[in-house]
């Protein structure tokens, strides 16, 4: 699920030279002149050189919930550690969103708690007071509904949920609607990406379902009945689907993110993704700083890397839609291979606000454990 951040590090040249001249090491990612703590933007840390040598310093970032194939994170990672030398500590990689947020309160004050995360906007809206606000330097170049007006929060990344599948596996060895998940031709192949009482991606699953039968971003009951008549034909599969159990034929037919999806064809030569045209369901994720973050530094210089031209071109390598494609595009520094690769559209594109995730969210949580069981 989502949108991004920036800064507005507009200042005298001659008093950001002293700023930067001024921060000696006092530790835990601050200086004599920048806390990164309490930092809003690299401006507030003396400019970006003065933020990188405070993260250099700290030498270590914790990210959670980053599986190396999930929107290229692998490269993006490993592109951070080669431009910065900072290590890169990555926990729990097929954790949901929920639990990002679940660690960061159950490893408050130890150094393992994570730094960053990456959320679904359902999660991130429950839980601001944890986050840390801060304003990249691209901040201009994302639209005010993508972010927090004070950096909280910031949408970074996005894309379709479509049904991803072997079409070796499947019935005419295509999907042409959703209807057709409920035949007898999908016994045990078919499951959600997450869990949809804790995960964004699993939670859109149920979105897609929904209106792809009649239901709609208002009304998702209909997404949980259609999960319920695929259980009751046995189609329905109660495992999470990850690249290990597709790559196994374990969950041949999966609800998932279409830049997500678009990774498994690399073990799966004849994956291919459905995004139907009758819900076509978009969302984007979104960025946010752990308040009480182990090396604050580390953590708003890996913001300014993603929110950079380079990164965000890592992500649409990886398939997904970066927040600041638009402007990128005006500027002429986008991927252009990268861009023209991107899964078609043809429906007309829907994306639920929040305060349609969150009451599809709590209608999940009341229904989905009795629909499935």
């Amino acid at each position: 699920m989502n949108w991004g951040l920036r800064i507005r590090g507009l200042g005298v040249a001659v008093a950001t030279l002293l700023l930067v001249a001024a921060c000696g090491s006092t530790g835990g990612g601050g200086t004599a002149s920048c806390n990164a703590k309490t930092a809003t933007s690299a401006s507030d840390c003396g400019g970006m050189d003065a933020l990188v040598a405070a993260a250099k310093k700290e030498g270590e970032l914790n990210v959670i919930a980053l599986p190396p194939d999930w929107a290229n994170y692998g490269a993006i990672i490993s592109g951070f550690t080669a431009k910065y030398g900072i290590k890169v500590n990555s926990a729990n990689p097929n954790g949901s969103s929920q639990e990002e947020v679940d660690a960061i309160n159950q490893l408050s004050g130890t150094n393992r708690a994570p730094d960053v995360v990456d959320v679904g906007m359902k999660v991130a809206l429950a839980n601001t007071a944890v986050f840390a606000p801060y304003k990249v330097s691209t901040w201009n170049d994302i639209l005010a509904g993508q972010k927090e007006p004070t950096g909280l929060w910031v949408q970074d990344y996005g894309g379709f949920m479509g049904i991803g599948y072997q079409s070796s596996k499947v019935p005419g060895g295509t999907i042409n609607s959703v209807s057709d998940l409920l035949g007898s031709g999908f016994k045990s192949k078919v499951a959600l990406a997450g869990d949809p009482t804790k995960s964004n991606q699993g939670l859109n699953g149920i979105v897609l379902a929904a209106v792809a039968n009649g239901g709609s971003l208002d009304d998702i009951s209909k997404g949980v009945d259609f999960f319920h008549q695929m259980k009751q034909a046995g189609n329905y599969v109660p495992v999470i689907a990850t690249a290990a159990t597709v790559k196994s034929g374990q969950t041949s037919v999966v609800f998932e993110w279409d830049y997500l999806s678009t990774s498994h064809g690399k073990d799966v030569s004849d994956w291919k993704i459905f995004v139907p045209s009758n819900a076509t369901i978009g969302g984007y994720y979104a960025q946010a700083i752990n308040k009480q973050a182990p090396h604050p530094a580390s953590a708003r210089l890996w913001e300014e890397y993603l929110y950079s031209d380079a990164g965000q071109n890592l992500w649409l390598k990886g398939g997904a839609r970066p927040v600041r494609q638009a402007a990128m595009e005006k500027a002429g520094t986008i991927d252009k291979a990268a861009a023209s690769a991107l899964p078609p559209v043809t429906g007309t594109p829907q994306f639920p606000t929040q305060d349609q995730l969150t009451a599809a969210g709590a209608y999940v949580a009341a229904h989905w454990s009795a629909a499935v069981s």
